[in-house]
């Protein structure tokens, strides 16, 4: 597969599925709970932020657990070499704060995609015009929420937008009819005492709902 099409159709598969968990901190003894969960809810795309203890061993292990039904990914990446040891790991695309060029530049070379953090309308293009899959509008909340998408699509209809920060099933409806393609959840439903207790049910429940959410939006009125 080219980078082209290979960016492509992990483009197509998150504007479709249009969800991304985020996964921080959590304990390795959770691990098999959280994949139970995702699994369960039909979750397929999930992230594990490389400033998590064991990052790179969390990746690993995701990956034999869940087993190509959900596409587990590395966030917080920050420079090709941490990117490198996730791809080694097993990562399949590539998460940041923030929009860094070098990064770009080596994933691009490899054709893996990358959703990369941007908040400025100057940010947002050159994260995109650079290669991204999608633009990870962070802190989505911080801008004024779904509003602000709905701002950014005049004059960036073509540009593929991730909403990340405050995001929930009561929101992301509003969030992908005012012009966000996929959304990202993460210690709203991955909370620490959940992990800690292994809540399969309820996490499974809230990721359900936020994909129900924002897979098929209710008309506004």
């Amino acid at each position: 597969m080219t980078h082209g099409s290979a960016i492509q159709s992990f483009r197509e598969t998150l504007q479709r599925d249009r969800v991304v968990g985020i996964l921080r901190g959590a304990p390795d003894a959770s691990l098999p709970a959280v994949a139970e969960a995702v699994r369960r809810a039909g979750l397929t795309f999930l992230e594990v932020t490389l400033n998590t203890p064991g990052a790179y061993s969390q990746i690993r292990v995701l990956s034999k657990l869940l087993d190509g039904s959900c596409q587990i990914g590395a966030g917080t990446v920050l420079d090709p070499a941490s990117a490198s040891e996730a791809v080694d790991a097993g990562a399949k695309f590539l998460v940041s704060p923030g929009f860094f060029p070098a990064l770009q530049s080596w994933a691009n070379d490899r054709s893996i995609p990358t959703l990369p953090g941007a908040l400025t309308p100057t940010e947002i293009w050159n994260a995109w015009s650079a290669g991204a899959a999608l633009v990870k509008i962070f802190p989505a909340r911080s801008v004024g929420g779904p509003g602000y998408f709905k701002e950014l699509r005049g004059p960036f209809g073509q540009v593929g937008l991730l909403a990340c920060g405050g995001v929930s099933a009561d929101n992301a409806a509003e969030y992908i009819r005012s012009g966000a393609n996929a959304l990202a959840f993460g210690g709203s439903i991955f909370a620490a005492t959940r992990l800690r207790d292994l809540e399969v049910e309820a996490i499974a429940r809230d990721i359900q709902a936020l994909l129900q959410a924002a897979r098929n939006p209710p008309a506004s009125g």
